[in-house]
């Protein structure tokens, strides 16, 4: 590929939130490079759900299959590789790779995602995304009425807790070694028959990735089929932050409703900004961002 050709937009990630976006940028005849290191951070998940026409397919087929709804418009291109730097030019904005390529484009679109931060218990990783899940609108059906588990404290549990009794009434709080629930919270979770385990958790027994039971660090067993549990994270690119993008407290780049960063040309969409982590969202973004950043293009072609 060329790297002294000016693209009007580059963006960064393309996997449902970049594909979505370089969607609607190539059909509005902007010329677009996608740069995707090819790692989206549900590749572990069995299978996707709660996005229309697409229910319980595998992500990386809709990703496959939204790459071959580019294949048509010229207007895209894409390079796979890992974008490591960004700084700012007279003319927008360089992207440098880990390999050594360069481009150049007016814009940016950061659809990066997140990287998931694992506890440090035997199983976790293995499970994560297959029978440890996030989100009940994507998973919650296919694990409904099982014993299920969650696996949070204080108000983050007891909140998380009453969510995913909705799914199943075979449901125990694990606040793994520590208890920080009010006397409230507690009688709460007990008149809607929700127990409490304050155990530590030292392995999740598990095979391919199901969870068959918890080993808790007194020697004691709990059968289980599912868990929920949310992880901390970090932005999967240092360059929005590099660039000047403020990370609000929760760890997400800022957006406006136009999904414009902080800094004037850098957009973004998609797990990076967004606590809803769903292929539908994404996709539902990346459109936004196409038309916000193309309305963008056109008024500065216009002055």
């Amino acid at each position: 590929m060329n790297e002294n050709v000016q693209f009007d937009v580059i963006i960064i990630g393309g996997s449902y939130a970049g594909l979505s976006t370089a969607l609607g940028l190539g059909r509005a005849l902007r010329k677009v490079l996608v740069i995707d290191s090819g790692k989206p951070c549900n590749r572990m998940t069995p299978h996707s759900h709660n996005f229309l026409t697409r229910d319980g397919v595998l992500p990386s087929e809709i990703n496959r299959l939204g790459r071959k709804d580019l294949e048509i418009y010229e207007t895209v291109s894409f390079y796979n590789g890992f974008a490591s730097q960004g700084s700012r030019t007279k003319k927008g904005f360089k992207i440098t790779t880990k390999s050594g390529k360069f481009f150049n484009s007016k814009k940016l679109v950061f659809a990066t995602g997140i990287k998931d931060i694992m506890p440090d218990i035997k199983g976790f990783k293995e499970s994560w995304g297959i029978s440890i899940i996030h989100c009940p609108y994507c998973h919650g059906y296919e694990v409904r009425n099982k014993t299920t588990g969650v696996l949070g404290n204080n108000e983050y549990g007891f909140e998380f807790s009453k969510v995913i009794s909705n799914w199943t009434k075979d449901l125990t709080l694990y606040t793994n070694g520590t208890f920080e629930l009010t006397q409230e919270q507690t009688k709460q979770l007990s008149l809607h028959k929700i127990s409490i385990v304050d155990k530590e958790i030292v392995h999740f027994k598990e095979n391919k990735g199901y969870i068959d039971h918890l080993l808790f660090k007194d020697g004691t067993t709990k059968k289980i089929d599912a868990l929920y549990a949310r992880t901390p994270f970090v932005q999967n690119s240092d360059i929005p932050k590099t660039l000047g993008c403020e990370i609000n407290k929760m760890g997400y780049i800022t957006i406006d409703n136009f999904q414009k960063t902080t800094v004037p040309g850098v957009y973004a969409c998609g797990d990076n900004v967004s606590l809803m982590r769903s292929v539908s969202n994404a996709v539902a973004m990346g459109t936004t961002t196409a038309g916000m950043l193309n309305k963008e293009l056109i008024d500065q072609e216009w002055i």
